[in-house]
């Protein structure tokens, strides 16, 4: 399983709880420091164990809810962060001690849609009712890996096929994968990577080529069942593509492997609604040096301008940034998701969906700006997404 699709876990108390305790247990390593000394859990500490039945997963430990000092506001800050990121939550309590800091917390776990357990930390108190009872630093916490093979969501885990239902064995794949300067030096990005994989898990005959060798291909070469581009090269591509040929590109397989896809769909037309001083949010999941072609910094913005002629505005957020003033923005445009758990994007674009922003991803808004959008969404149209 890919690293970046591990679920996450995030770890949660006051200070003091035990949280630290546990995420050693867990882990069977000295992974945090544990002191009797309140606040030594500072930035959210990760560690990546196996649960037997789910697979790798990442736990996250994080600073204490109850500290109230000027720095301690500051970590609670990144602690509430790391909601955005997990899949799954526990928290700790410490001998019963469940008051308003804990409500609250729950209060956002249900906000978020996170599943969670609570662990009663037990130190000389009652039992507390639909609870994990247990001595943090002397008990066994299989009971608590055994609660979280129930609470995981089978989502956040089981392996997704990213061509599923649009290939069958045997199905000719070609993808198309320029090498320019957006390029890494030496290897191809992410998304390519994943989809010759998925290609050959479905015994699909795999062929890769740069965008300047499609041609030849075409000329040559028995037509392939389906084609898919990075997004970037779509208007290059679709020219040489026949039509009867199914075309899409990496970015909307993506888009239904973790996106909210029908909201992708729905929302990409408001690009031709667009008005002079509207302001659109760009979302990239990753943090990275910007070039002169930046796919979502420079040629997504510029296609932008051409297509509507008005003057439109861009802000950009990457990685897991807060979002402040979402019902400022006429739109949000999400970028693949490549280095993104689907509840870290779901997370994001829920924002746009609750204000009732259009949404879109990077590769279809290409597609709709360049008249081919209909196109690159066809091989989708049948398939339950």
């Amino acid at each position: 399983m890919a690293k970046d699709l591990k679920p996450h876990i995030g770890i949660y108390g006051r200070t003091n709880s035990g949280k630290s305790t546990l995420i050693n247990k867990l882990t069977g390593q000295p992974i945090a420091i544990v002191s009797a000394q309140a606040g030594t859990t500072t930035d959210p500490v990760k560690k990546s164990i196996e649960i037997f039945g789910i697979g790798p997963v990442v736990l996250i430990d994080t600073a204490g809810i109850d500290d109230t000092s000027e720095l301690g506001r500051q970590r609670v800050g990144k602690t509430y962060q790391t909601l955005k990121e997990i899949d799954c939550a526990i928290l700790v309590v410490a001998d019963n001690q469940y008051a308003e800091p804990e409500a609250q917390l729950v209060e956002q776990f249900k906000e978020y849609d996170i599943p969670f357990i609570i662990v009663n930390n037990l130190f000389e108190g009652v039992p507390k009712r639909d609870a994990i009872n247990l001595n943090v630093l002397t008990g066994n916490p299989q009971p608590i890996i055994e609660a979280l093979k129930h609470t995981i969501p089978e989502s956040a885990y089981k392996k997704a096929s990213m061509l599923g239902g649009l290939v069958k064995p045997n199905d000719v794949v070609v993808l198309v994968t320029p090498i320019d300067e957006e390029a890494p030096e030496g290897r191809l990005i992410l998304p390519q990577v994943m989809a010759i994989r998925n290609a050959l898990d479905n015994d699909c005959i795999c062929v890769v080529l740069k965008e300047t060798n499609l041609q030849q291909y075409f000329d040559t070469m028995p037509w392939p069942d389906l084609v898919v581009t990075d997004s970037q090269a779509f208007a290059m591509v679709s020219k040489i593509v026949p039509d009867e040929v199914r075309l899409t590109s990496f970015s909307i397989l993506l888009a239904r492997l973790r996106g909210d896809f029908e909201n992708y769909l729905k929302g990409t037309p408001y690009l031709s609604q667009l008005k002079d001083g509207d302001k659109i949010l760009m979302l990239e999941s990753c943090t990275h040096e910007i070039s002169c072609g930046d796919i979502g910094r420079v040629k997504l913005p510029a296609l932008i301008r051409k297509f509507t002629g008005k003057n439109i505005q861009f802000d950009y957020v990457a990685g897991l940034a807060p979002i402040n003033n979402m019902e400022q923005y006429a739109m949000a445009i999400q970028c693949g998701g490549c280095v993104a758990t689907r509840k870290q994007l779901l997370n994001r674009t829920n924002l746009a969906v609750k204000a009732g922003i259009p949404i879109s991803n990077y590769g279809m808004a290409i597609a709709f700006l360049i008249g081919i959008f209909a196109r690159a969404i066809l091989p989708f149209k049948s398939l339950n997404h």
